[in-house]
């Protein structure tokens, strides 16, 4: 005779449950998404409209806001310059900043990938409770403020700093390190980083390692078990984390403004100073539209390539 208990089971109420209109796909009533809808609205379209529509107007005579009429004067001003006489000539001045920026974007992107990497691999091959820790410590420069971080890595970079002091001790002359485009771009690796670790680990930690002991056996080297087994298992991780890296890299403000002196223009910091110091709020607008325009053609660029790393993750599953 068992010793527990026999629990009786209602089937027809659980037939009834399973059958309810709320577990069938897309019989929930829309009211449900009502205030995500309306926080989307209120937060997120509104100001996109407002930011599009600024973009076609004239600066204000007070020197703030917006005039109108519609025109596309900041649109042109974005690839040609009006000289004295009236005539337009092509300007390449901010497609050489826009494209300083998507480069930087795509340097921190593939530094925080070639760091991540590894982080993320041996975080999953630690035991439970070690990972629990780790990831914690991944997650700890959340808790500081950005502006806090970036002032730090002033600090560490500048010619009396940890850096340059450690190499004036070793009998060397000082490196220019900040403020420079470089100490910008360890700036933005040192911010982004983490969002490129969680993802890789969350594919690492579903990853059978034994493929990789499997690899060994059969007489792959370690460079073959690194680019036929581990790689493409984390395929996933690494397309999300390049784009919670690349998308914010390319529009950040703080660290190119701050780590690199305000000496070498990137898209964010000539936002800011349309916006702040020249008043020339259409004119701002306008590169913030193209910089939200490159920001979907980036988006459809990763949504393109997930796809086809689900196809090619099918075609695996099916062999």
């Amino acid at each position: 005779m068992s010793a527990h208990p026999t629990v009786p089971v209602d089937v027809a109420a659980a037939e009834r449950f399973r059958e309810t209109r709320w577990r069938r796909p897309g019989s929930a009533t829309a009211w449900l998404a009502a205030p995500g809808i309306l926080l989307g609205i209120v937060f997120v379209a509104i100001p996109v409209i407002l930011v599009v529509v600024y973009s076609f107007m004239s600066k204000a005579p007070g020197g703030v806001g917006v005039a109108g009429p519609a025109n596309l004067e900041s649109w042109q001003k974005l690839l040609f310059e009006e000289d004295f006489s009236g005539t337009f000539a092509f300007n390449g001045q901010y497609l050489e900043v826009l494209w300083r920026s998507v480069w930087v974007a795509a340097l921190t992107t593939v530094l925080a990938i070639v760091i991540a990497v590894p982080t993320a691999v041996w975080i999953a091959t630690r035991r439970p409770r070690a990972r629990t820790l780790l990831l914690l410590a991944v997650t700890i420069p959340f808790w500081t403020n950005t502006l806090i971080r970036t002032y730090a890595w002033m600090i560490l970079l500048n010619d009396q700093g940890i850096v340059n002091s450690g190499i004036g001790a070793l009998g060397l002359s000082p490196l220019p390190l900040y403020p420079s485009q470089f100490a910008t771009v360890i700036g933005l690796v040192y911010v982004f980083v983490p969002f490129m670790i969680l993802p890789i680990y969350t594919s690492a930690a579903k990853l059978d390692f034994r493929l990789a002991e499997a690899a060994y056996d059969l007489g792959a080297t370690r460079w073959r078990v690194v680019t036929r087994v581990l790689l493409p298992s984390l395929r996933s991780g690494i397309l999300a984390g390049s784009l919670l890296v690349f998308v914010p890299a390319l529009g950040a403000f703080i660290q190119p403004m701050l780590l690199g002196g305000a000496k070498v223009d990137f898209i964010g910091t000539v936002i800011q100073r349309q916006f702040k110091e020249s008043m020339n709020w259409p004119f701002g607008a306008a590169i913030s539209v193209a910089l939200l325009i490159l920001t979907l053609l980036a988006l459809l660029g990763f949504a393109f390539a997930a796809k086809r790393v689900s196809a090619q993750g099918e075609k695996v599953s099916l062999l």
